[in-house]
């Protein structure tokens, strides 16, 4: 094929050119095609007309085959790249080891691993270059296992390998979480006197820091001669993942050099470690410092779920802005961030936007996750529906996180019948395995509905033990439905899964306290005592201009605090008047009902809410985050609050979105 396009050839006098002159003219070519996209000089035709010198010289110079495939290597010319290696076939010629490694580059580079690994396959005697070639493509396509295979078989043959090798094979052991096997690399990279090598040594820190030897990597760091940014980068990621804040942050500051790949490690390292404020400090400083250093869309990805935490609204729309301004906002994992800081902070309608903005063709499944993971949480049972529908109508393939999602949206919206259906086609029409989180939101489901006895058979006829969110589920229903017979049962069960946790205890209490059961109630609590387990206590906070204020239960701490709690003392009577019933059941203690019911005035939420009213003009939003489930005289009282007051507010809590609007809430008193 390629000898009758050459016998065409529209260029004669390349019949006497050196076979060198291929790879000039492809170079200019494929400049020439990129440009102009010429339909008279295509790129294909010019390599058809150059072949025909090579056919006639013997033989052809494999120096220039190895600088032909050099140079399609990661220009997505795989066609072209074939061809070439037609040509080769056609003159009976195997490609020798420096050859074949660039053939198996610009394979693996072209998206061909099959070719790739044939090639490798047919070297006869293949030098440590073919085998840095396998061993570079098998890790970038994400074959760790089959890499370190390539490479103990490359050592049984004699060969060390060089500093080319080793990173990407330590990559792999740390991919694998296999430390033993990284000790095993880490002494033959000793032995053959590449341990100094700084790309070595950076590849060590990294494997060490992911396997969770972080004092083996610092050992090793220590030793280090010479150090490159990756190598202080690498220990801070290490130390962050680890939780030691004090230490990733002396490292940061012994930097003598920061790039933005350390400055993006302190700021996603904070995000993780739940410090969202200093994460804000450390992106500020960031952009304060003239340092040449520019935010990528790692570091606005990184930054966002910060925004997300602390339910900053207005700082994460002021990151949007800046992040569109710089051209990052049309990255599609920035804007799927961008999607979940919205709804964490109860911007809804935002977050839809930004889903919408995202072309069709660029919705991947993360980006859908996350948007039906957002009309979840705000009780947009329907919306969640309809988005999971437009997304298999697109084609893309859902998966355990789609569904705990849709289940979720199902169970928040009062949709018993859907999600049970959805949740019975999972295998299916879907090829997903139901696991322990989706019976979790099935028994939600059902026992939000009341249909408790259903639930606990489903929990009792599930295929794998069931864990601490499918009993706490069952108990969370119970206490809604008060059914104090299977609540205990659950009861038991978590004080076996999860002892540790006192919010058991306390929900289960919060029962006997309702029906009077005082002796019970004490003796959870001699049991919480006995333990060493404290009630979880309630915080809240609210943003107001730009600043986030907290509140614990009964606070007295705030500078307003008695503007708060004299405005609180006056709003029972001020939302009776329109109906509101204080719900005393819920006061743990044996006391008057005068007292209980000052008691319920004092709940964090509901002094978060008060400054809110106190500190904003009227018909402005109140955002309330809370890190507890919101308390059902909270809920109500929330509820005549936005009715008298004509607000809207959104509560977060630990659970789900609380749109409170003109004396309703969004989820329909399914929480």
């Amino acid at each position: 094929m390629l000898h009758g396009h050459a016998q065409r050839s529209p260029f004669p006098l390349l019949q006497t050119t050196n076979p060198k002159t291929l790879f000039h003219f492809i170079h200019f070519s494929s400049q020439s095609q990129s440009q102009s996209q010429s339909r008279h000089f295509p790129l294909h035709s010019t390599l058809s007309s150059l072949a025909e010198p090579l056919l006639r010289r013997d033989p052809p110079e494999n120096s220039s085959y190895a600088a032909v495939f050099q140079f399609l290597t990661g220009r997505s010319l795989l066609r072209l790249g074939r061809q070439v290696h037609a040509h080769m076939a056609l003159r009976s010629l195997e490609p020798d080891a420096f050859v074949g490694a660039k053939m198996i580059a610009m394979y693996a580079s072209s998206g061909d691993l099959d070719s790739a690994v044939t090639t490798f396959n047919r070297i006869n005697n293949p030098s440590s270059l073919s085998y840095n070639s396998i061993i570079r493509a098998y890790t970038l396509y994400g074959f760790p296992q089959k890499t370190i295979g390539i490479y103990f078989r490359m050592r049984s043959l004699g060969l060390k390998g060089d500093n080319f090798t080793y990173p990407f094979v330590l990559k792999c052991c740390a991919d694998l979480s296999n430390v033993w096997m990284g000790i095993c690399v880490h002494g033959i990279s000793l032995r053959i006197g590449l341990e100094i090598d700084m790309y070595v040594g950076t590849s060590l820190i990294d494997m060490y820091v992911k396997c969770g030897e972080i004092s083996d990597a610092h050992k090793l760091f220590d030793r280090m001669i010479v150090r490159d940014i990756s190598s202080w980068n690498a220990l801070i990621a290490g130390y962050m993942k680890n939780g030691e804040i004090g230490v990733a942050e002396d490292l940061f500051e012994g930097m003598a050099r920061k790039n933005i790949v350390s400055w993006t490690t302190m700021i996603s390292g904070y995000t993780q470690n739940g410090l969202a404020e200093r994460a804000l400090f450390v992106f500020d400083k960031m952009l304060e410092e003239d340092s040449g250093v520019k935010p990528n869309w790692v570091t606005i990805m990184s930054v966002l779920p910060a925004c997300a935490h602390s339910a900053a609204l207005e700082r994460g729309s002021q990151i949007h802005k800046f992040a569109s301004k710089i051209g990052l906002d049309s990255n599609v994992s920035v804007q799927t961030a961008l999607v979940a800081m919205y709804a964490k902070c109860g911007g809804l309608a935002e977050a839809s936007q930004c889903f919408d903005r995202i072309p069709l063709e660029k919705k991947n499944l993360v980006a859908w996750n996350t948007m039906i993971t957002a009309y979840s949480s705000h009780g947009r049972g329907l919306e969640s529906i309809s988005t999971f529908e437009e997304m298999i109508k697109a084609g893309v393939q859902p998966d355990t996180i789609t569904f705990t999602g849709l289940l979720s949206g199902c169970s928040h919206s009062g949709l018993a019948d859907m999600g049970l259906k959805y949740f019975s086609c999972m295998t299916k029409a879907y090829s997903v395995e139901p696991e322990v989180q989706h019976y979790a939101c099935v028994v939600d489901l059902l026992g939000r509905a009341g249909r408790l006895v259903e639930a606990n058979k489903l929990i009792n006829n599930m295929p794998m033990q069931a864990g601490p969110s499918v009993w706490g589920a069952l108990l969370a229903a119970c206490r809604k439905h008060r059914n104090l017979e299977i609540a205990e049962v659950a009861a038991k069960k978590l004080f076996i899964l999860e002892p540790d946790n006192s919010g058991n205890y306390v929900l289960l209490s919060n029962m006997y306290a309702e029906v009077g059961m005082w002796k019970e109630v004490d003796n959870l609590r001699a049991m919480l005592k006995s333990q060493g387990m404290r009630k979880t206590p309630g915080c809240s906070w609210i943003e107001v201009n730009g600043k986030a204020h907290m509140f614990l239960g009964g606070d007295t701490s705030h500078p307003q605090a008695k503007e708060i709690h004299v405005f609180l003392e006056a709003l029972p009577e001020k939302i009776k008047e329109a109906g509101y019933v204080p719900d005393t059941s819920l006061v743990l203690h044996d006391v008057s009902e005068e007292e209980k019911e000052h008691n319920l005035t004092t709940h964090s939420e509901k002094l978060a809410i008060a400054f809110g009213l106190l500190n904003t003009s009227p018909g402005v939003v109140l955002r309330v985050t809370k890190n507890l489930r919101i308390c059902v005289d909270c809920h109500t009282a929330t509820k005549f609050i936005s009715e008298i007051y004509r607000r809207e507010i959104i509560v977060r809590d630990v659970n789900r979105f609380h749109h409170f609007i003109n004396g309703s809430c969004s989820c329909g008193d399914y929480w």
